[in-house]
């Protein structure tokens, strides 16, 4: 897959302090791509360096083909998680103010904010002041003023932070559709539920190494430990009975209208074929699925190996 960007062996070290070592990563394009990681583990850092805000001591990433410069910034639209507006200022004179150090005539970063400003339902504080916003209304406009030059690298940090459920939703679907217009989005977050959701990719950085890197499904398959949900109508006791010699571990669940469900941890000499023949011989089976492990479940497990290789 044609990568936006690659980040090879870089390594970044302040007075005392190894934040980067040797970390290297690939960016598909036209991909949501999750960068996680503990607090510290140096996630701000590479950040600080995919924007040229600061070089690498050793390494190099690679933008759109080419060893990133100071004039590729211009393709690239940051959202930090420490964000700051002018409080003096009006609404819309500092969005128009920000989209015009992006590039944008007066008129066309008028004409585009103000279609953003209705689409965020805040186009009735344009001429009000920015210390008049709510930390959620100033959230939308720091969002739509990183993504109306339309870069080719969008780097959002925790952007739903202080976000009510109907405004993340909304900026969530508003991040889809950036992506599917061709953007390529980098998503720094703590929030392992919005990964699951939008992220295809990710990498895990603790103590300044890349622990985890790949397809999001691909590493919660792997993660499973080969867990199944069976849905079923019949007997709990004789479906586990029969089940007990292929599954090491049971999780009945409650029943509704007859019918009942079971995770269970299948054994590793196990088949899928041998579990379906068996329960369908001691109940109606109805439903089987694979259980996939969760994001957040992956990530506490994979930074405890890390922090604890001896347990």
């Amino acid at each position: 897959m044609d990568n936006i960007l690659e980040v090879e062996n870089v390594t970044k070290a302040y007075t005392g302090h190894v934040a980067l070592d040797d970390v290297s990563l690939s960016v598909p394009r036209g991909t949501i791509y999750g960068l996680l990681g503990p607090n510290g583990a140096g996630k701000t850092t590479l950040i600080r360096i995919i924007n040229h805000i600061t070089a690498p001591d050793s390494g190099r990433v690679i933008f759109d083909g080419h060893q990133l410069s100071e004039a590729d910034v211009a393709h690239i639209g940051y959202l930090p998680e420490e964000r700051g507006l002018y409080k003096k200022m009006k609404v819309g004179e500092q969005a128009v103010f920000f989209a015009r150090l992006k590039g944008l005539s007066h008129s066309e970063a008028t004409r585009a904010l103000k279609e953003w400003f209705d689409r965020f339902e805040i186009g009735s504080w344009w001429n009000r002041k920015v210390e008049e916003l709510s930390k959620g209304m100033a959230q939308k406009v720091q969002f739509i003023v990183t993504v109306l030059h339309r870069p080719k690298l969008l780097i959002f940090d925790e952007p739903f932070s202080g976000f009510d459920p109907i405004n993340a939703n909304l900026l969530r679907d508003e991040i889809l559709k950036l992506r599917d217009e061709g953007s390529t989005v980098i998503f720094s977050t703590h929030n392992m539920a919005s990964v699951e959701e939008i992220c295809s990719n990710i990498t895990l950085i603790n103590q300044g190494h890349n622990i985890l890197t790949g397809d999001v499904d691909d590493i919660r398959r792997r993660f499973s430990d080969g867990r199944y949900l069976l849905t079923y109508s019949g007997d709990p006791t004789t479906l586990m009975q029969q089940l007990e010699p292929l599954a090491g571990q049971f999780y009945p669940g409650e029943g509704s209208k007859g019918r009942h469900t079971l995770e269970l941890l299948m054994k590793p000499d196990a088949t899928l074929r041998q579990l379906i023949e068996r329960a369908n011989a001691a109940v109606e089976l109805v439903g089987f699925n694979e259980v996939m492990a969760s994001m957040n479940d992956i990530f506490i497990r994979t930074v405890s190996a890390a922090q604890n290789p001896t347990l």
